[in-house]
């Protein structure tokens, strides 16, 4: 096997694994290749680079680059003289995790802030009920701790998310070699 084979099997068997490991992103295997095939290369490329290199329709590849676009893991690029829409992997892994992770665990934080809150407001006024049996009273004590459990877990998770996004998760946890001013 030469260089340029072993050079290659590497790059696939990166391209795979990110194929394979997309779905976290909530992505598919193929958005998975087309952007591993985006990450190794220097120049941005066209969807119609894309199709020909990947042998995927454009329509699949346009597709899947919203997408990883959308989740803010490519971007567009320009390039003097070319008309053609150009896109890019965004180099900052760890600002794309933060992103992601941010987005993700907000909308969620809210949802489950919002019924807790709202759960807990209608448990404490029937708790206050002099009419309702000590049996439901008990389960309500233990139901309103629960409550308060999971107002206080996502509380944390909320403070959680601002040290991710205001990059305090790096005094924690100091990536390797990272440098913020890319």
């Amino acid at each position: 096997m030469d260089g340029k084979e072993t050079l290659e099997k590497a790059r696939e068997r990166i391209i795979e694994t990110i194929a394979q490991n997309i779905h976290l992103y909530g992505l598919t295997p193929s958005a998975g290749r087309q952007y591993g095939t985006m990450f190794f290369h220097d120049e941005p490329l066209t969807l119609d680079d894309m199709t020909e290199e990947l042998g995927m329709s454009k329509t699949s590849m346009s597709t899947s680059v919203r997408a990883l676009s959308d989740l803010k893991l490519v971007e567009r690029a320009w390039k003097r003289g070319v008309r053609k829409d150009l896109y890019q992997v965004k180099e900052d892994w760890y600002q794309s995790f933060i992103d992601l992770f941010s987005t993700k665990w907000r909308r969620s934080i809210s949802l489950h802030s919002v019924a807790v809150k709202k759960s807990l407001n209608e448990m404490k006024v029937l708790y206050e009920n002099e009419d309702i049996s000590d049996d439901l009273k008990d389960i309500l004590v233990k139901d309103i701790a629960k409550l308060e459990y999971m107002r206080d877990y996502f509380e944390w998770l909320d403070r959680l998310v601002d040290a991710f996004e205001e990059h305090e998760i790096f005094n924690l946890v100091p990536p390797k070699n990272y440098s913020e001013n890319k």
